[in-house]
């Protein structure tokens, strides 16, 4: 009798405890962290795209060139300006010898060997030299100038991802025209958000920080951390509900975007998350 009122007991709070679990679960889906359209920022007619729907690419990876030939024609010819030293060292030995010339005459004028005119001649010929000179330096530090503006240019011409993530869609082909449509579409999955509709009576119990587990509909078996990192200040009024978003770390990829997912929030705060 006493071991029959035991399980009962056991089965009354096993009972409570998950009919509490079900009540604090909420409904969710999880997204991807970012959604990307890689574009062009000038016209022109596409070269290559390097990418294929589900390839995954990096930040700063090129996924589309557009044509560029005459840029690249461009860029060589500026970097050969660049290169060019030799006025810079033809006007710096003009200089020295300018300067030498008149630090003689100066020397010979004070002796009364020189005149005043050859004198003179000699000091303006070394401080025309000098101006020669610093003229030589000018035009080499433009000379870099216009290379990193060709530079930039043919850059514009490769398309490049802005995150780390997979393509979820290629919308043109080479040999299309461009103009300001989008090239790729890329979707960074690591991390992912959960994105939460809560009732208005668990405003304030949800802060910042907190941890959560996510099962999600594919694999209800599989439980995932995740942390809380917005919780919406403005409730909407007709529904009587407010926003929550939580990171969820997904560095191997194996949780898909676009899943419906429960969340149960927990009470403490766990390890940190990775920065994204």
């Amino acid at each position: 009798m006493h071991r029959n009122l035991l399980i009962f007991s056991f089965l009354i709070v096993t009972s409570a405890s998950i009919q509490a679990d079900e009540q604090n679960a909420l409904d969710c889906l999880i997204e991807p962290h970012d959604v990307v359209e890689i574009s062009s920022p000038v016209q022109g007619i596409l070269e290559t795209v390097t990418v294929e729907r589900g390839d995954t690419v990096k930040k700063g990876q090129i996924v589309a060139k557009l044509k560029s030939g005459v840029e690249e024609s461009n860029v060589r010819l500026m970097k050969a300006r660049a290169k060019m030293e030799s006025d810079i060292h033809a006007r710096k030995a003009d200089l020295e010898l300018k300067k030498r010339t008149s630090e003689q005459l100066e020397s010979l004028f004070n002796k009364k060997l020189a005149s005043l005119h050859e004198f003179d001649d000699a000091k303006t010929m070394s401080v025309i030299a000098d101006y020669e000179h610093k003229k030589a330096l000018e035009l080499y530090h433009v000379a870099q100038l216009e290379l990193d503006h060709a530079q930039e240019i043919l850059d514009q011409r490769h398309l490049k991802s802005t995150v780390d993530g997979v393509v979820v869609e290629r919308m043109k082909s080479p040999g299309e025209y461009v103009e300001d449509q989008p090239v790729v579409k890329i979707a960074q999955i690591d991390p992912l958000n959960v994105e939460v509709i809560a009732p208005i009576h668990m405003l304030g119990s949800i802060q910042v920080g907190m941890d959560a587990e996510v099962t999600a509909e594919q694999s209800a078996d599989a439980v995932f951390h995740a942390r809380v990192i917005v919780v919406d200040p403005v409730i909407h009024a007709s529904s009587g509900t407010f926003g929550i978003r939580l990171n969820l770390p997904n560095s191997d990829h194996k949780i898909p975007a676009g899943l419906r997912c429960k969340v149960y929030f927990n009470n403490g705060k766990g390890p940190a998350l990775p920065k994204t």
